[in-house]
């Protein structure tokens, strides 16, 4: 029997969300009501009614050239500051959470996690990508023989409107995780939320707006049906979608993206698999966290993730030890009005989503049966069990899922998964490939060949895999946890989209492009440096330059030295590196070289002897050395000399705890001999000091040396 404890919440005002489109708020009176999760009550009304989406879309692409001209600092610094003014404002946004029926453990991640994911672009932008408005890409192409031909690709902003369709259960983190990258790479955003969930959508984008860090036109917002959106995109507008598989396949062949070319991202609803290795026992570790794990992916957002665990691949003498530990786990569970702070498992977002779990439930007990759930409704803490959309916890069990098809084509987007169980480790990642591609896998193991075996044979069919022991159980994200620097999307039925996934997320905005020039015209385009480009010789050293005085392309060509036995015997003594190239006059004459050779680290070091301004200045530190390559050797009596060019500046932010400003100086070296042959190439880092500018924060206190800083 049934015990139900009614809340004595109030109830809600009845929200009106409205549109933010072309620069102003458009609302309707009348439209879709929506009602809350919990208790059936109205929360608010909603419609898209008299927005002229080809004007919404024309708009977004007038006003993204503003975005465009923004460096990736300046807009990596915006988003740094959007994620902290929404983060003093999150409490808000926890309010609204709980009419959606999740807990604020499940809004945590989606308010939060979304917040987060802005500061962690932010973070990557600064950290990855140069202070410019296109990025260069790869290396640089030598396409003659005299090197006065190169080519090299850069990305540069699509002058159109990120187009994003977006699904109801994550209301915050589904928009912000999109809008990151697309901001990043200087591309407006035009958002779209699933209807069941507008209300907080539109609550965190009217700060946004009202925050006033985003330039006009950045982010626009749609609330209610979608009309004739799709019908008025163009070549450079991008459409991401998140949602149904069924429903990507319909938006991905629509007329006008196919005629249009225009990029469609899909990151569609999976049946995502996690494997219980075989050598785990009920007494190991990992027993309990494979089942820890189930659990929380089943009941996290009453498993309304694209993410969660829907098939549980488990070996078949340990289906009962599983079912029954399960069984405890969740009996813990409590169900009720995510308001308490006894419920642990709140609703799913309407009573229409919780029908269709049980229609899919009925066409999955034809070939599984329940084992866990399904029964006798249990006690509901708070909440309406006719009017709330609550489902309790189900567990199912195929007993042969090798020849059934309902476990791997239908996916009951609820609290529900179904124990698979097999014989081998082939077996297992057969089982899970059937799925046809999934966003996430998990692979429970402390036996290394196994997750090898495991982890190699379901790679091609998912986008992201977790191996769970005891190890990184403590750190672990989970499995259902997308994380900014990883690829979130997945192959086949997983939509074959690719979002997040760091910096590649942001290079989905932008357009490649391949530019042919000669070295000098090329270095100017891409203010970087390009070998055989032209260079500017001073009298002042560079080293005696700040990051402000210097200028790529600024060089200095030192004067020559020539290489000594004594210098090879002395940098064996001193290094302990006794080489026989260096130091075995027979072994060396034995060898590819034919002479014995100067010790490579030797070069570096008499390179820097010889470029070097030795007294205190601009330059603070030698911050790395990257691309470093030998190339021809050089022996006793060989003269060796340097040409350092600046090839470009990294403007670095002033942390609370720097004295200074700075920057980075990355600096290519060549070392040629006598015959002007390329002997050793590489690149250096410097930390040298800059001025301060209108980005780094007023400076502390007063006097003397905070006017030198």
């Amino acid at each position: 029997m049934t015990t139900q404890i009614q809340s004595q919440a109030q109830a809600p005002t009845i929200l009106r969300p409205a549109s933010y489109v072309s620069g102003q708020w458009h609302a309707n009176a009348d439209g879709q009501t929506l009602v809350d999760a919990v208790y059936g009550r109205p929360v608010a009304v909603i419609s898209s009614e008299g927005v002229d989406f080809a004007q919404v879309l024309a708009y977004g692409r007038q006003k993204g050239a503003a975005l465009r001209k923004m460096t990736f600092h300046t807009r990596a610094r915006a988003l740094k500051a959007l994620g902290l003014y929404l983060m003093e404002r999150k409490e808000e946004y926890y309010a609204l959470n709980l009419l959606t029926g999740a807990t604020r453990r499940d809004g945590w991640v989606d308010i939060e996690g979304g917040i987060g994911t802005l500061l962690s672009y932010s973070s990557m932008a600064r950290r990855e990508l140069p202070d410019e408005r296109f990025l260069p890409e790869g290396k640089v192409e030598t396409l003659g023989k005299a090197g006065t031909f190169v080519a090299r690709h850069l990305l540069v902003p699509r002058e159109g409107v990120a187009v994003q369709i977006n699904a109801f259960n994550f209301p915050v983190w589904g928009m912000l995780e999109k809008l990151a990258p697309a901001f990043i790479a200087g591309m407006p955003s035009l958002v779209k939320p699933a209807p069941q969930t507008a209300y907080l959508t539109e609550r965190v984008v009217r700060d946004i707006i009202e925050s006033g860090l985003l330039p006009e036109g950045a982010l626009q917002l749609v609330i209610g049906e979608p009309g004739d959106l799709l019908d008025h995109v163009r070549e450079q507008d991008l459409v991401a979608f998140t949602g149904s598989a069924a429903t990507a396949a319909k938006l991905k062949v629509h007329p006008n993206i196919i005629a249009h070319s225009v990029p469609f991202n899909a990151e569609a609803d999976s049946l995502n698999a996690s494997v219980l290795g075989l050598t785990v026992t009920p007494d190991s570790p990992e027993f309990m966290l494979y089942v820890k794990e189930v659990a929380r992916e089943i009941t996290g957002k009453a498993g309304q993730k694209c993410t969660a665990i829907r098939r549980a691949i488990v070996p078949s003498g340990m289906v009962e030890a599983v079912t029954e530990a399960l069984r405890k786990e969740l009996g813990k569970v409590t169900l009720g009005d995510p308001a308490r702070d006894d419920v642990r498992m709140g609703a799913l977002v309407s009573v229409e989503q919780r029908e269709r779990v049980r229609q899919t439930l009925a066409e999955l007990g034809k070939e599984a049966r329940v084992v866990i759930g399904g029964g006798a409704e249990g006690e509901l803490l708070g909440g309406d069990r006719e009017k709330g959309a609550f489902l309790d916890p189900t567990v199912l069990l195929c007993d042969s899922p090798l020849t059934a098809t309902g476990p791997h084509e239908l996916e009951a987007f609820g609290p529900v998964a179904t124990l698979l169980p097999y014989d081998s480790l082939d077996d297992a990642v057969q089982l899970a490939r059937m799925g046809r591609g999934s966003l996430a896998g998990s692979v429970i193991t402390h036996d290394r060949a196994e997750a090898t075996e495991l982890v190699l044979g379901l790679a091609s069919t998912h986008g992201r895999l977790l191996v769970l022991n005891r190890d990184d159980a403590k750190e672990s994200t989970g499995h259902g946890s997308p994380l900014p620097q990883l690829l979130h999307g997945g192959p086949g039925r997983a939509g074959g989209g690719a979002e997040l996934g760091g910096i590649a997320g942001v290079k989905h905005h932008m357009n490649r492009v391949a530019v042919q020039a000669d070295p000098t015209t090329l270095a100017a385009i891409t203010r970087e440096y390009v070998p055989g480009g032209e260079v500017r010789e001073d009298v002042i050293h560079p080293f005696r330059k700040s990051f402000d005085e210097i200028g790529v392309g600024d060089s200095l060509l030192t004067h020559r030295r020539t290489v000594t036995e004594a210098d090879i015997v002395n940098f064996a003594g001193l290094t302990g590196d006794h080489f026989y190239a260096h130091v075995d006059e027979i072994g060396a004459k034995e060898g590819i070289f034919g002479k014995r050779v100067a010790h490579g680290y030797f070069l570096i070091s008499a390179a820097a002897g010889m470029f070097v301004s030795p007294a205190p200045g601009p330059v603070l530190a030698n911050y790395g050395l990257e691309n470093l390559r030998f190339v021809e050797p050089v022996g006793i009596g060989d003269t060796i000399r340097t040409r350092l060019t600046c090839k470009r500046k990294i403007r670095k932010d002033l942390r609370p705890d720097d004295k200074q400003p700075t920057g980075v100086v990355e600096w290519h070296a060549e070392i040629t001999n006598q015959n002007d042959e390329l002997v050793a190439t590489y690149d250096i880092l410097t930390l040298v000091v800059r001025a301060r500018d209108d980005f780094d924060p007023p400076a502390q206190g007063g006097g003397e040396g905070a006017a030198q800083a």
